[in-house]
C-alpha cells in the first residue's frame, strides 16, 4: 500500500509541476509517468484521463497550501494588513519560482483555466472554484475592514474580485515580462483601490 499511495502523489506532484511550468496541450501522460517514475498502467489506476489527474493535482495544491491562506488572512491579523499579507505572499512565491525555473510562472489556475476554458468543462469549473476560495478570503477581509471603521465599501463582493483581478492582471504582466519585481508594489496598489479611511477617533 505505501508503493501504491506513493505513486499516487508523484503523479499529483508531478502532473502540477509540468503543466504549471509549460502547459497542459504540451505534457503528455507518458511525460508524467516518465518524471513522476511511475508505470503507465498505474497511472490509469489512479486517473481515468490527464484530465482528472490536472484537477485532482489542482485540489491537491490548494490543499498542501491553504495553511499559508488561512495563516494571512486569519481573523487575528487586522483586515488591511491581510490583503497586504496576501500580495506580499503572492510576490515571494513568484520571485522563489523564478529562483528555482528562471521563469516566472503565473497563477497555475488561471494559466490552465485559460488554456482549457472552452475545451474542458472539468478544469474550467476547477479553476472557477479555487479563483472562488481566494475571492471569499479577500472579502471577509473587506467585511472585518468595514466592521472595524477602517473601510468604506458598497459591493464588497464586487470589490474582492477586484482586488483579485488585480492580482491576476500583474501576475500575467510579471510572466510576460519574466520579472518576479512587477509584483513588489502588489500590496501598495491594492490597498489604494480599495481607499481604506481610518476610523476617526
Amino acid at each position: 500500500m505505501g508503493r501504491t499511495s506513493d505513486a499516487k502523489s508523484k503523479l499529483l506532484r508531478v502532473a502540477f509541476q509540468l503543466i504549471w511550468q509549460q502547459s497542459y496541450g504540451a505534457v503528455s501522460v507518458d511525460d508524467i509517468c516518465q518524471r513522476a517514475q511511475v508505470k503507465k498502467g498505474s497511472f490509469y489506476y489512479f486517473f481515468r484521463s490527464k484530465s482528472d489527474l490536472a484537477v485532482a493535482a489542482s485540489d491537491e495544491y490548494w490543499r498542501v497550501h491553504q495553511p499559508d491562506y488561512d495563516r494571512v488572512f486569519s481573523p487575528l491579523v487586522p483586515p488591511l494588513d491581510r490583503i497586504a499579507g496576501y500580495c506580499r505572499m503572492v510576490y515571494e512565491m513568484q520571485r522563489e519560482r523564478h529562483a528555482e525555473t528562471g521563469r516566472v510562472l503565473g497563477c497555475p489556475f488561471a494559466t490552465v483555466g485559460c488554456e482549457l476554458s472552452t475545451q474542458d468543462e472539468n478544469i474550467r469549473q476547477k479553476s472557477a472554484d479555487i479563483f472562488n476560495r481566494t475571492c471569499a478570503y479577500l472579502e471577509q477581509a473587506l467585511r472585518d475592514g468595514v466592521a472595524a471603521g477602517q473601510l468604506e465599501i458598497g459591493d464588497i463582493p464586487g470589490q474582492s474580485r477586484a482586488i483579485f483581478g488585480l492580482v491576476m492582471g500583474m501576475l500575467l504582466q510579471a510572466r510576460v515580462r519574466n520579472d518576479p519585481e512587477v509584483l513588489r508594489e502588489l500590496g501598495p496598489l491594492a490597498l489604494d483601490m480599495i481607499a481604506p479611511r481610518m476610523a476617526v477617533c
